[in-house]
C-alpha cells in the first residue's frame, strides 16, 4: 500500500524526524480511520483554501498520521510469516519481506 505525499506545494518543507512523538489521539486511531484522515488532509491542503495557520497545522497532523500509518504497516509486514515445508517434511515459518 503506497502513502498518499503532501502537496508538491508544501511537499519541499521538513517534515518532523521518524522517531519524532507520535500524538496519543493519532496512535489511538486505527490504521484505516488514520489514513482516512491523511487523505482528507492531502485534499485539503491540494483545495489550497483557508488560511496560513490553519494549513501548517494540518500539515503537521498529516505528517504524524503518516508517520503512524507507516508505523501499522511495519507493525503488520512483521507479524506476517509463510509456512515452509523442509525436505524431510518438517513444518516452519519464516519471514516474508513485503515490499
Amino acid at each position: 500500500m503506497v502513502l498518499p505525499d503532501m502537496p508538491p506545494s508544501v511537499a519541499h518543507r521538513s517534515a518532523e524526524p521518524p522517531s519524532a512523538a507520535i500524538p496519543p489521539d493519532i496512535a489511538a486511531l486505527s490504521f484505516e480511520d488514520a489514513l482516512a484522515e491523511l487523505e482528507r488532509i492531502v485534499r485539503q491542503l491540494e483545495e489550497g483554501r483557508g488560511k496560513l495557520d490553519d494549513a501548517i497545522s494540518s500539515y503537521e497532523r498529516g505528517t504524524a498520521l503518516k508517520r503512524h500509518c507507516e508505523m501499522k504497516l511495519r507493525e503488520a509486514q512483521a507479524k506476517i510469516d509463510r509456512i515452509t515445508v523442509s525436505a524431510d517434511g518438517t513444518l516452519g515459518t519464516e519471514s516474508v519481506r513485503i515490499d
